[in-house]
Formats: structure tokens, sequence, C-alpha cells
């Protein structure tokens, strides 16, 4: 192994380390106790090792999110390959969407709500989120219904399952009726 490889193996362990801190603590106290400051001092790295790999905090979270927004849609995409037919597919898509927001508050955070510097909705989207948004148009797009545009169905079924997540981690809605909500989405919008 070359010099310039050992470099750049260590790079990326430091920023690993780095994102992975900043998740942690972002989970456990929320996206505010986030600092450079505390971030550097819990990787046991100066500030300006920080700066090295990310320009500051949006920038950070902006890196969460794409690594977030990959693990969704791996959730998403192996929740809606477990499922048999259309219908248990949509409800499987439903409840993964939901149950990853529900359990990575902060990633989802930084993905849909916090200033994160990326672009969404254009071409200028970074892959993961195109990939996020593709993995719920693959079990969607066909329960859209005849003449509906897929691509725009599930925008709408992803904007009430968001809906769905933000008020109920903010207590708008009782999460005992969490199932009850799904089932009535997925009864009312798919085409089944």
């Amino acid at each position: 192994m070359s010099v310039q490889e050992r470099k750049e193996r260590e790079r990326a362990g430091r920023e690993r380390l780095i994102l992975a801190t900043a998740r942690e603590l972002a989970e456990q106290q929320g996206w505010d106790a986030v600092t450079t400051r505390r971030l550097a001092e819990r990787i046991e790295y100066s500030q300006p090792v920080l700066y090295s790999h990310f320009r500051g905090k949006r920038e950070i979270i902006g890196a969460v999110a794409l690594e977030g927004a990959a693990e969704m849609a791996a959730a998403l995409r192996a929740a809606a390959s477990a499922a048999d037919g259309p219908r248990a597919r949509v409800t499987a898509l439903a409840r993964a969407y939901l149950d990853f927001a529900a359990r990575n508050p902060a990633v989802y955070d930084a993905i849909f709500r916090l200033d994160n510097g990326l672009a969404f909705a254009d071409e200028d989207t970074p892959e993961p989120l195109k990939d996020a948004f593709a993995a719920l148009l693959e079990s969607l797009g066909e329960v859209a219904g005849d003449g509906v545009d897929p691509a725009l169905f599930t925008e709408v079924f992803w904007a009430s399952l968001h809906g769905l997540a933000t008020l109920t981690r903010a207590g708008r809605l009782p999460p005992e009726d969490t199932e009850r909500r799904t089932e009535l989405l997925v009864d009312r919008l798919a085409a089944l």
C-alpha cells in the first residue's frame, strides 16, 4: 500500500468518525448540540482537522442526510421486496418509512427538515436523495391508478407519509393510531 493510499484511508476513517459522532450526538441531544467544537472534543481531533473534511455544521448535516437517504432507500426496498402483492408492498413501504423516521429522528431531520445545503427535485439533486425517491416510486408507481403520473402520485404519497411522521413525532398525532392511519392512507390513495 502506498503512502497516498494509507493517507486516503485514514482520511476516510476520520470522516466516518466525524459523521458517526455527529449522528450520535444529534440523536442523543438534538442538532443544536452538534457544534464543531463539541465534535472535535469527542473525536479527539482539532477543529482545523474537522474543517479539513467539512466546511461547517451545514456540510456535516448534508453528509448525514446523504447517508441517511441511502439507509432509508435500502430499508424501503427491503420492506417492499419482502411483501407479496401490490397492497402488501405499499403497506410495508409505508410502515418502513414511518419506522425509519421514528427510529432515526435526527437523521430524518437532516434529510428533510434542516438546512443541509442539498438540492431537492432538480438536476443537482445528489444521487442518494434521488435513490430514496426511486425506492418509493418503484412500489408506488404500480398503484398510482390509470391516467395518474406515477412520479406525481409518489410525491403525494410521500408527502402524506412525511406529514404523518412529522406530526406524530411532534405529539400532534397519537402514536397508538399509526397503524390505522397507515391502513387508511393505503386504502384511500393506492388504486389496488
